[in-house]
């Protein structure tokens, strides 16, 4: 299975409301370990580890570009 990375949520600003709501007033140690672990909880939902190490990189991009400037 390949990365998409085309939009693809069926709802994508609700998710982005009930992503803010969840992180709402976390202390910020707090709120880096729920990312952490929604992190691992999708990718052990995605299973496949080329998948995995696709999106890493492709998460990786914009920041790697960002510091070339």
């Amino acid at each position: 299975m390949p990365l998409i990375t085309v939009p693809h949520l069926e709802a994508p600003d609700d998710f982005y409301e009930a992503l803010i709501d969840t992180h709402r007033d976390l202390p910020e140690p707090e709120s880096h370990a729920l990312n952490a672990r929604l992190v691992l909880l999708l990718s052990n939902h995605i299973g496949e580890q080329a998948v995995l190490l696709e999106a890493l990189r492709a998460a990786r991009a914009p920041a790697q570009e960002g510091s070339q400037r």
